[in-house]
């Protein structure tokens, strides 16, 4: 996909993203032997408070993970999505992480998903999202913006392995008007990506 130039600030991709674990160790074997993820960095928390990981995801970004002896267990549905697309309410709460998408090559996706599988990780089938009625096709289509691979970490959260299959044009792809609290549409000024 190409950049688009941030006139405000030189916004340079994800430093990171900081997400809660329930188990370190399990998330540590997750993303650095199931996904290949190289930790990088990792610390102790001062006074007992926990952990706080990195892990590398590629383009000089990271995924953290922070630990806490006494955090709340997951509310599905509530802090995260209770189910993968196309399998049920994927809907989250206000100021939660719906879910988490990483960058890969296009022409790796079906390899991805069959390693996937290999590894144990029960994941949906791919997804090409598209213009069509239900906005996601088995089938690969004219409209087809990107193809997806869902699936669930070990902490319940949402993980996403998405391939661009073209470049977005902001001046035919930004067509619908944002809707307000209450779901009623409303106008909102903005200056279009160049």
């Amino acid at each position: 996909m190409a950049a688009r130039e941030n006139k405000v600030f030189k916004i340079q991709g994800i430093n990171h993203l900081a997400l809660v674990c329930r188990d370190m160790a399990e998330t540590v074997e997750f993303y650095s032997n199931v996904l290949g993820m190289p930790l990088v960095k990792t610390i102790d928390l001062p006074n007992g408070m926990g952990q706080h990981f990195f892990f590398d995801i590629g383009n000089g970004d990271s995924l953290a993970f922070f630990w806490f002896p006494n955090a709340p267990q997951a509310s599905p549905g509530v802090a995260a999505a209770a189910n993968l697309p196309g399998q049920g309410n994927i809907a989250s709460g206000h100021g939660s992480m719906n879910h988490v998408a990483f960058n890969v090559p296009a022409e790796s996706i079906d390899e991805y998903h069959e390693k996937l599988k290999a590894r144990g990780v029960a994941c949906t089938p791919i997804m090409n999202h598209d213009e069509s009625p239900r906005q996601a096709s088995l089938e690969i289509t004219p409209s087809t913006f990107v193809r997806s691979i869902y699936f669930f970490d070990p902490n319940g959260i949402c993980v996403e392995f998405a391939a661009w299959t073209r470049a977005l044009d902001p001046k035919t792809e930004v067509r619908h008007e944002p809707v307000d609290a209450t779901g009623k549409k409303r106008a909102v000024t903005f200056e279009p990506a160049e």
